[in-house]
């Protein structure tokens, strides 16, 4: 039977995290969403490790689950190391814009994922990496690190932890990103590219803008909420068909294999904060079409726009739109659920009236997976107004409109055009 993962979030131990951030708290949250399996995040943290050492025991292999609770949950050890060093960048092949350029010889500011079989790998990682830099700081520890050079680390431990570039498109922190990243997966890790066997999207990108690289196709592009509030765990997961263990998990990603690694769960990647390029200071959002127009200038102050992944992605691309490799694994886009009951109720997502249905359909349906991917029209309608069962439906078919987000600042989703929403069929339901 098929389960939904998450692997990429944060403690409250990160900053810029919920305190509800805990085990607890995400337990009860990954019911809500209909995940099963769900990364521990943060596991180079001190008290955080304490936390997951006190509260959780072994599952199924490579697994855990909470001492106190239904056990319904399964947690997978995971940490996000920030490697920030200086390393000179190779020459610019085959005529390819450098929009690194500003970077070269200088910093880089690469977001590592490490996904472990155990405690016991977690500890010694731990112990080599405490060396080089204070893991008391920050649940995302900066390191002075060569990637690569983590890479070895991590590897001479177990060869059975999995090390994955995180969110591998955006400007700042990325193996590709515009203002400190490579152009390639080997100028960044060298002769240990080929123990790269996963990239991850990030929210400003989807598989299909990843398939534009042929270099890809050597990789598994996975999905996750990189989530710092216990809500939006779940708004971009991955569906596996495999036995529920560490180690078929993992496999199953190395492999590709599309009969175990089904289908990952996307945001619409214009909501993402680094689609477009700009200038949140100024307002400016542009696509690179009107930044190459500008010479990647700000229009309004005159400063370097921040480059975003659209853009990067047209830069290093070798092929064409719409261009699928042979044995891709697919994807669904989605929006969060609260976010279409929050656009056809004409207000925020943390209003009252958005919480209350949210509630109601979550009590209906079991989780918001099955209300997103699974629950028919017909149920839908039965069960929520015929707005929101018709919005559900625009989501699926991809109808929907979005403001690109850009330097920062996430995108704006509409389900129905301005105006466009119907009255109300309810009765006593107010906008």
């Amino acid at each position: 039977m098929s389960f939904i993962a998450d692997f990429h979030i944060h403690s409250k131990y990160s900053r810029a995290t919920s305190r509800d951030m805990d085990l607890e708290s995400l337990d009860k949250w990954a019911k809500i969403k209909g995940i099963k399996v769900l990364g521990t995040g943060d596991f180079t943290h001190p008290e955080w490790l304490k936390n997951l050492k006190t509260k959780l025991e072994p599952a199924e292999s490579g697994l855990l689950k909470l001492k106190k609770g239904d056990g319904g949950t399964r947690f997978i050890l995971t940490a996000e190391i920030s490697c920030i060093y200086s390393k000179t960048r190779a020459a610019a092949k085959g005529g390819k814009e450098d929009l690194s350029s500003l970077t070269n010889g200088k910093v880089r500011k690469i977001h590592i994922l490490i996904f472990a079989p155990s405690f016991e790998a977690v500890e010694k990682i731990n112990v080599q990496l405490c060396w080089i830099g204070n893991l008391k700081s920050d649940g995302r520890p900066i390191l002075g690190l060569d990637a690569k050079e983590l890479l070895k680390i991590v590897l001479n431990i177990s060869n059975e932890c999995l090390v994955v570039p995180g969110h591998i498109w955006t400007p700042w922190f990325s193996l590709f990103g515009s203002k400190s990243g490579f152009d390639s997966i080997e100028e960044c890790f060298e002769e240990y590219s080929k123990y790269i066997f996963a990239g991850e999207t990030g929210l400003s990108s989807d598989p299909a803008m990843n398939w534009r690289l042929s270099a890809l196709d050597k990789i598994a592009l996975i999905s996750n909420s990189d989530s710092h509030s216990p809500a939006k765990i779940g708004r971009e997961a991955n569906v596996f068909d495999t036995e529920l263990s560490y180690p078929a998990i993992t496999e199953a990603i190395k492999t590709k294999n599309p009969q175990k690694f089904l289908y990952t769960i996307e945001f619409f990647p214009e909501e993402g904060k680094y689609h477009y390029d700009g200038h949140r200071l100024c307002g400016i959002s542009l696509s690179p079409k009107e930044s190459k127009k500008y010479n990647n200038i700000c229009p309004h102050c005159g400063k370097p726009l921040t480059i975003g992944v659209l853009n990067r992605v047209d830069s290093l691309a070798d092929r064409s739109e719409g261009f699928k490799p042979q044995g891709a694994i697919p994807f669904k886009s989605l929006v969060p659920l609260q976010e279409i009951i929050a656009d056809v109720f004409g207000v925020l997502p943390g209003a009252k009236q958005v919480e209350k249905e949210y509630k109601s359909l979550i009590e209906k349906f079991g989780n918001e997976f099955e209300i997103l991917l699974n629950a028919s029209r017909q149920n839908l309608e039965i069960s929520t107004l015929p707005e929101i069962a018709e919005g559900i439906e625009r989501v699926r078919e991809g109808k929907i409109y979005i403001e690109p987000g850009y330097d920062g600042v996430y995108g704006k989703i509409r389900i129905f055009s301005r105006g466009g929403q119907k009255t109300l069929s309810r009765q006593g339901t107010l906008f």
